[in-house]
């Protein structure tokens, strides 16, 4: 599906339905350098059930027209011109990692447009390495090798994929080596410059679950238990040994939590 957002070309995956803004809406918001491929299931699992799903490419990432943007502010009011472009008077957000952030700070900023929140491998602060940040700004591979590695967890580096014949670690660095130059450089610093996590959990009204991985590198554990915390109505789900891509390496459990 192909929106318009404050005047750029927009591709949104709708979990192999047709859209219907009278449905009650599921807003599914990607991680850095990624792109709406990494809801597949969910956003398919969703649809099926009665719900209109929007799986967007951020601007800059995938289908969708650039440049990124480069604050998690700049992305939660995208995400509330989303909302409108889409015919939608409100929306529940589920955000991975970098996506987790925008879908907090959505929720702070335009309360009346989210309903509700799903948290996936967020964190407070959401700190980037200096290593990872000096190769992504200049495009070095070694960045998406970083991610690609700390990002699966301990099963995904030996197979463990729930699906057979997909290998999650090359699926991981394939993904983001489909990011244009200059995008997963914007988005982590996005990230790291986010100081304003807590601030917005406490505004939010919302009922929300945080859902976080035991042996995530990139976004700790007691970094996103920080966040569930600040929350005035949240519910925590950890998955034990499982790492950052929660998505890809337990999707069932994660389809399991969101339902609930």
């Amino acid at each position: 599906m192909w929106l318009t957002v404050n005047g750029r070309k927009i591709f949104a995956s709708t979990g192999g339905r047709e859209f219907d803004p009278s449905l009650p809406a599921v807003i599914f918001l990607h991680g850095g350098g990624m792109d709406h491929s990494v809801w597949a299931l969910l956003a398919r699992a969703f649809a099926s059930r009665g719900h209109a799903v929007l799986a967007p490419d951020i601007p800059g990432h995938g289908r969708s027209a650039g440049p990124p943007l480069t604050s998690i502010g700049a992305l939660a009011d995208w995400t509330a011109a989303l909302i409108d472009a889409s015919g939608l008077r409100a929306a529940r957000l589920v955000g991975h990692s970098m996506g987790s952030l925008i879908a907090l700070e959505a929720a702070a900023r335009h309360p009346t447009k989210v309903t509700a929140l799903a948290l996936i491998a967020t964190a407070a602060p959401m700190r980037v390495s200096d290593d990872l940040l000096n190769a992504a700004k200049g495009n070095d591979h070694a960045a998406i090798d970083m991610m690609a590695l700390w990002g699966e967890g301990y099963r995904a580096t030996l197979g463990g994929s729930q699906s057979p014949g997909l290998w999650m670690l090359g699926g991981a660095e394939r993904l983001l080596e489909c990011a244009k130059p200059g995008v997963i450089f914007a988005d982590l610093a996005a990230c790291n410059d986010y100081g304003d996590a807590l601030a917005a959990a406490s505004k939010v009204a919302v009922p929300a679950t945080v859902i976080l991985g035991g042996r995530d590198i990139m976004t700790p554990l007691k970094a996103g238990e920080a966040i569930a915390g600040a929350v005035a109505s949240s519910r925590l789900t950890v998955l034990d040994g499982a790492g950052h891509m929660l998505m890809s390496e337990r999707p069932d459990e994660v389809l399991a939590a969101l339902r609930a």
